[in-house]
């Protein structure tokens, strides 16, 4: 039987919910697709600078990984200024996805905070009073009728 990762399902109110462990997979894979792209620009710019210590696409690839996860070892670093740029860029980048991921696992661990189910709660809670609403409504227009008919016979 071949296993199908389900990206997504549909709740009670039609809302699309994310199935996380899709959503972490994607954000890594975005993540090193964007690491590996940028380590041959951050490689090519540093073998132009005879004080470079990032000599190979390995080197660049560790720098950019050590810097979007925010470690930075120090063993390699930009000397240039489009290298620090890339590198820079890269932490912004990498924070941002790697927070993500980090959030996704708390939020799935401690998700007594999440307010989609609060949201889900209240649109339950709506769609009730709606319903009830319209019996109000419906009860209302019959004692309507009944008090017409009462004072159209007098």
């Amino acid at each position: 039987m071949k296993y199908q990762l389900k990206t997504h399902s549909f709740d009670e109110f039609g809302v699309k919910n994310y199935n996380t462990f899709y959503l972490v997979v994607i954000t890594l894979i975005v993540l090193y697709a964007i690491i590996a792209l940028l380590s041959f620009a951050l490689v090519h710019v540093e073998l132009t600078d005879v004080n470079s210590n990032i000599k190979t696409y390995r080197d660049a690839f560790w720098t950019l990984q050590m810097s979007a996860s925010t470690i930075g070892f120090g063993d390699f670093y930009p000397v240039t200024i489009t290298g620090r740029i890339i590198v820079a860029a890269m932490f912004y980048i990498g924070v941002g996805m790697v927070s993500y991921v980090g959030a996704q696992f708390v939020n799935k661990f401690v998700s007594f905070s999440d307010t989609n189910v609060k949201n889900r709660e209240l649109r339950k809670q709506n769609k009730e009073i709606l319903k009830n609403n319209i019996q109000l409504e419906q009860k209302i227009d019959l004692l309507l009728t009944k008090v017409e008919e009462v004072i159209n016979k007098k």
